[in-house]
């Protein structure tokens, strides 16, 4: 099973559990998932009990890949049959889908109903803007409080899941990420109390409540006893990525370390925006006692010797990190390239030229990728691309959840479950023709009283409508469990009503279809309903378009979207100071320092050829009255002299420009004046 292991990956999979807690800090390419999948392999054949294993990631796809991986090696160590079924991890997740599992078995105790909905991140924050509507926070954007604009429901429901992840006071909060905010701080702790008793009243948690009830419920004695006991070993992927609930978490857990294993890189720690820090992993080993073992994953087989040299060297100027160095046994290759550029637009043309020059010698374009800060950064490119005719794909599209068929759906399977779900009555009840809005406001006062749906009358007009809805609410909430035909029935009732309110009902309703096909993998409705508001699809589908008539296409990515991906050819765009670092993340050194973790994770996704972009100046195109106003760009401060060193250069410089022109070809010099003419007389009668 550890034959195809290195012997740094060997001795970090078969690190024995009664040694203590472990820490393998897996730098790019060096096999984390691998390690991860063998290390859990390796301990079920030394008899641990694959039921009480725990294994979370930070997504479900990362969930998928490793349990699958951890069970064909242990398909292998067992000598099971090749045609038998691969084992199952009972408990491979996701923070929040395990939170959300634990919290149904464990509901009571914290009196939570068993059939509690989850909220996803769309229905959180219509919740947050009906309860900041109703306390009359929402007036022409003011409150009484200081006369200021209230920040917008978006942006309170940010306020608050930052506050919960990383445990700040909400005052110390404001202060340091929402200045704008801070003097509504008296309004906030309102919005948040009133939105926390709404949630309440309808049996519902968001994400950020999963984990925050998970973490209350630790604190219990009991319950922490049980919950201790039930794990024999706790095993935590992309550990840099943690917050500090999810750090409290753990630690709750596995107070002593006795079966912990975490695996992360602290240099590609880049998500502070979603309450992260790198401190979670370089304090890891100090929160045990004795300490956790810390072991290094330092062979990459990803990329070439010169790529990683370079990428070393930025990353070795961070003020703080575990000591690693990466080495790859490919030596002899190309050196990555620092190229400079007048402008945006220069880059632009440079990058689709070198582009295409790789897909001549062979490179496929899908094997090539253009990497960037934030989404802006590429307009100019997809420009470029477009009017050359270069096919390219850059992430995003519409959230499945967002797309009203699947509200609608699940708002339905959420109110069954959930009477005293307001938010899923509302939408659900808004379906039915003929129920205006004063009919809709009586339903939910009858229902929040405890009332039954069949003693609701509704309007002349709705009655048929309502009769249908209640009929199948009834079938729903009383019927034996038969998902997910439960499923089925939604479907054939919704049918109309798609019909009547969308135009490309066919398209919605085939959706709906694969929907239900997917839903057979789930044992219960609740469980579906749960897994699809933690997990949903990236995006919502359409009638297919005019096709790509192209056999290929390029990458276009912001970096944090890159994260764990890799390509032959990687290009990253507007290497200058105020793009990276952002100008908006120099404020403080731990943003700076997160800002070169970002560059690194870029680098790294490298495995042949790499180019860094320097535009030299970026024109100013807000303000169309300065015509060419300009902005001068130096170089990210972050490419030192010495780490410049390990690249080639090239570009747009004075010098490189006039070592391409040769002597011969450059004009002879200008007389120093030309005596019979007069200037001032020519700028005196310019029209003469």
């Amino acid at each position: 099973m550890l034959l195809d292991l290195t012997d740094e990956q060997a001795r970090a999979a078969t690190h024995p559990p009664q040694a203590g807690p472990l820490l393998i800090v897996a730098g790019a390419g060096t096999g984390k998932t691998t390690t991860l999948a063998s290390r859990l392999a390796w301990l079920v054949q030394q008899g641990a009990d694959p039921q009480r294993v725990l294994l979370i990631t930070f997504s479900r796809r990362a969930a998928a890949e490793m349990a699958h991986r951890a069970g064909r090696l242990l398909q292998e160590a067992l000598n099971m049959p090749a045609a038998s079924p691969v084992p199952r991890l009972a408990w491979c997740g996701t923070f929040h889908s395990v939170g959300a599992r634990l919290l149904r078995e464990h509901a009571e105790v914290l009196g939570l109903a068993p059939g509690f909905s989850v909220l996803d991140r769309s229905d959180a924050e219509d919740l947050m803007a009906m309860t900041r509507q109703r306390l009359g926070l929402a007036a022409a954007g003011q409150t009484g409080d200081s006369g200021t604009r209230f920040p917008l429901a978006g942006t309170c429901a940010a306020i608050l899941s930052r506050a919960i992840n990383t445990r700040q006071p909400l005052a110390e909060l404001l202060h340091s990420a929402y200045p704008w905010c801070a003097s509504q701080q008296a309004a906030l702790e309102r919005l948040f109390e009133a939105y926390a008793q709404a949630k309440r009243e309808q049996q519902s948690l968001d994400f950020d409540d999963l984990l925050l009830a998970w973490w209350h419920l630790l604190r219990l004695p009991a319950a922490a006893a049980a919950l201790q006991a039930r794990f024999d070993h706790v095993l935590v992927d992309e550990v840099q990525d943690i917050n500090q609930l999810q750090s409290d978490i753990l630690l709750a857990l596995k107070p002593g370390g006795l079966g912990f294993t975490a695996v992360g890189d602290d240099a590609q720690s880049i998500y502070a925006f979603r309450g992260a820090s790198v401190r979670h992993i370089l304090d890891l080993p100090q929160r045990f006692s004795p300490p956790a073992r810390v072991l290094t994953l330092q062979q990459n087989h990803r990329a070439t010797q010169p790529l990683l040299d370079a990428s070393n060297a930025v990353i070795a100027l961070a003020a703080e990190r575990f000591d690693k160095r990466l080495w790859s046994l490919r030596k002899a290759a190309p050196r990555p390239r620092l190229v400079a550029c007048d402008d945006e637009a220069a880059q632009a043309r440079g990058v689709a030229d070198a582009v295409l020059a790789e897909r001549e010698t062979g490179l496929a374009l899908k094997r090539q990728a253009v990497l960037f800060r934030t989404g802006a950064h590429s307009l100019a490119l997809e420009l470029e691309l477009s009017r050359r005719n270069i096919p390219f794909v850059k992430y995003g599209g519409l959230r499945f959840m967002e797309a009203a068929h699947v509200k609608d759906l699940v708002a339905v399977l959420r109110w069954a479950d959930n009477p005293a779900q307001q938010l899923a009555a509302l939408r659900v009840a808004r379906l039915v023709p003929g129920l205006g809005p004063a009919s809709v406001q009586r339903l939910l006062d009858h229902t929040r009283q405890g009332g039954a749906l069949a003693d609701f009358a509704p309007p002349a007009a709705a009655r048929a409508g309502w009769a249908a809805l209640c009929v199948l609410m009834h079938m729903l909430r009383t019927a034996p469990p038969a998902w997910p035909a439960e499923l089925q029935w939604v479907i054939d009732w919704y049918r109309p009503h798609c019909e009547r309110l969308h135009a490309d009902a066919r398209v919605r309703l085939g959706e709906l279809a694969q929907l239900a096909q997917l839903a057979a993998a789930q044992p219960a409705r609740e469980r579906f309903v749960t897994e699809l508001a933690l997990d949903p699809p990236a995006a919502a589908g359409d009638e297919a378009g005019v096709p790509l008539r192209d056999e290929d296409y390029l990458v276009l990515s912001t970096i944090h979207s890159a994260k764990g991906q890799e390509w032959n050819a990687v290009h990253v765009l507007n290497v200058v100071d105020g793009c990276m670092p952002a100008d908006m993340a120099t404020g403080q050194a731990a943003e700076i320092e997160e800002e070169r973790r970002l560059l690194y994770v870029a680098m790294t996704r490298a495995r042949d050829a790499l180019t860094l972009w320097v535009p030299l100046r970026f024109h100013v195109t807000q303000q169309r009255a300065y015509g060419d106003r300009h902005l001068h760009a130096p170089m990210s401060r972050f490419i030192t002299p010495d780490v410049a060193a390990l690249f080639d250069s090239a570009g747009a410089t004075h010098d490189a420009m006039a070592e391409a022109v040769p002597p011969a070809a450059l004009p002879a010099a200008l007389p120093r004046r030309a005596e019979e003419f007069d200037l001032a007389a020519a700028l005196s009668h310019p029209w003469t």
